[in-house]
């Protein structure tokens, strides 16, 4: 089965983005325009359109719409996938505010870690900013460990220069519910 794939569990459906889901993306990120402040790239409404297109060009993401009972509550992807090294970094996550809390993400990641590692990956990684305490929580519960902090990672869309904490999942460690 290939990486970028349809995967499903009950309602929830992760479906390689398209075109077809921009309008559903825009409004998905519409409802929560403080939090591009945090992200690396904004899809915040003018913003929105270039940031979908640059994703949906971009090579090295595999993103995904994330759907809930059909409708669009966010988005995540693969992030350079690295077959030869057995890595691949899981980001580029977002769900809508009304679904943060309700156990949506941890479903979400779930299937996209059992997937990467069926398919062959030994390693996920997870970045995220250092500001983002709710992110890093929901990272370590997913049983991913701690591994640092990546100072001065990156440069984000409004210019601030962020320190990336990275987590690292093993499939050795790998404990599916």
């Amino acid at each position: 089965m290939p990486l970028h794939t349809r995967l499903t569990e009950g309602a929830v459906a992760l479906v390689p983005l398209a075109e077809a889901h921009r309008e559903g993306l825009r409004d998905a990120c519409g409802e929560d325009e403080a939090i591009w402040e945090i992200y690396p790239v904004s899809y915040a409404s003018d913003r929105f359109d270039a940031a979908f297109d640059a994703l949906l060009g971009n090579a090295a993401r595999l993103p995904f719409a994330i759907l809930l009972d059909g409708a669009v509550a966010g988005m995540t992807a693969y992030i350079n996938a690295d077959g030869a090294r057995g890595v691949i970094e899981i980001g580029n996550s977002y769900i809508v505010p009304r679904l943060r809390g309700t156990g949506l993400n941890g479903r979400v990641k779930r299937l996209m870690i059992d997937h990467a590692f069926a398919e062959g990956f030994r390693r996920i990684e997870f970045r995220v900013d250092q500001r983002n305490a709710r992110s890093q929580a929901a990272v370590a519960r997913l049983g991913a460990v701690r591994e640092g902090v990546l100072r001065q990672e990156r440069v984000t869309w409004t210019g601030h220069v962020r320190d990336t904490v990275l987590f690292g999942l093993l499939r050795d460690d790998w404990q599916p519910d």
